[in-house]
């Protein structure tokens, strides 16, 4: 797993124009970044570059583009090329909710997480993945202790970390189908909700899935949500754009009816085999024209969100600790743990990694 550095955000440029009262919408010139660690803040979100493994590739290079903001839906893109290190993800590109950083959200109190992504993939030759990443703790701020990562969609044998490389369940939720994984990350448990085909207009309600871990995986919702972000993890491709037309969400707290998955099917396998395939997507057309009303303030901050990957080049992998109280290459070192192998290296406040030497 990896995490972003922490980098400043950059005030959203362009100017703004007046809109009708009764549709209130941002629209600026688009700003694109393309530094290792830029990033663009705007509206309740900021969009972060986030190459942290730009240094893994022989070649490549990356650039993120915030096009617009309607309301709270926002439209960006990413457009990238790499080479080498095949089984290694070089980015991840992603746009966070500001809210969730500034001040951590007991998931015992949130009603719903109400979201709306349309996307598409175009290029040669790409394996990436499209997806969520939620970092829970005990405490607001705290250590994370659990990665929830939800993978709309798996291209070109991208794989989740697994202690057996096999899913333990199989949910239905927001009208898809998810193979479900888990395995650890140094102290991190991470679980993964794979799509079983590509979802490129998703709509629905995370909590969905959180609701699911609770009733089925014992996963608390004393827990608090101190990151929650969306975009792609590249491993390798050529001429690759991701292209957000219409991103959106935001978090509801109040007492509700917790609703879990529609259905589940334990699997008891523990063979080793990758049952996730994809191939990559070749167009998008898929026109931005859902909103989904933000019920939570949210302002723009200066304090970068934490980012690490989770996922290795097929669904066979596994980051399990080679001994009691050390951690592989990559591995989260908090606490007081070893490295396995190379150095443990504070990546933020949140975080530190064990890297080659």
């Amino acid at each position: 797993m990896k995490f972003t550095q922490v980098a400043l955000p950059l005030l959203f440029s362009g100017a703004a124009f007046a809109a009708p009262a009764a549709d209130k919408t941002l629209k600026a010139r688009s700003t694109q970044i393309c530094g290792q660690y830029d990033s663009v803040a705007t509206g309740a979100y900021t969009v972060y570059q986030d190459l942290w493994g730009e240094d893994q590739a022989t070649s490549g290079s990356q650039c993120s583009t915030v096009t617009s903001l309607s309301g709270s839906t926002i439209v960006w893109s990413t457009s990238w090329s790499w080479a080498g290190a095949s089984s290694s993800v070089k980015s991840y590109a992603n746009i966070a909710l500001n809210s969730v950083v500034t001040a951590g959200i007991k998931v015992s109190s949130i009603s719903a997480i109400p979201a709306v992504w349309k996307w598409g993939y175009t290029g040669s030759s790409i394996v990436a993945d499209v997806s969520w990443d939620i970092f829970t703790a005990s405490t607001a701020g705290g250590t994370n202790e659990y990665e929830i990562m939800i993978w709309l969609a798996a291209i070109g044998g991208a794989g989740p970390i697994s202690s057996t490389g096999s899913p333990i369940a199989t949910a239905t939720i927001a009208g898809y189908e998810f193979k479900l994984y888990s395995g650890p990350n140094g102290d991190t448990t991470v679980y993964s909700f794979v799509a079983s085909t590509e979802a490129t207009n998703f709509n629905g309600d995370l909590m969905d899935f959180l609701n699911y871990l609770a009733t089925n995986e014992g996963w608390s919702t004393s827990q608090y949500i101190n990151v929650l972000e969306a975009g792609t993890e590249p491993f390798t491709g050529t001429n690759a754009v991701f292209d957000v037309t219409a991103y959106s969400v935001s978090i509801t707290q109040g007492s509700s009816v917790k609703v879990v998955a529609t259905s589940s099917t334990p699997i008891t396998s523990t063979k080793a085999s990758s049952t996730i395939k994809a191939t990559p997507t070749t167009t998008s057309t898929i026109k931005a024209t859902s909103t989904v009303k933000t019920t939570v303030a949210a302002v723009p901050t200066t304090k970068a969100t934490s980012t690490k990957t989770t996922v290795a080049a097929v669904a066979t992998s596994t980051t399990a600790s080679s001994s009691i109280g050390s951690v592989p290459l990559y591995g989260n070192c908090t606490g007081g743990l070893t490295c396995a192998t190379g150095t443990c290296v504070e990546q933020n406040a949140y975080y530190s990694q064990c890297v080659a030497a």
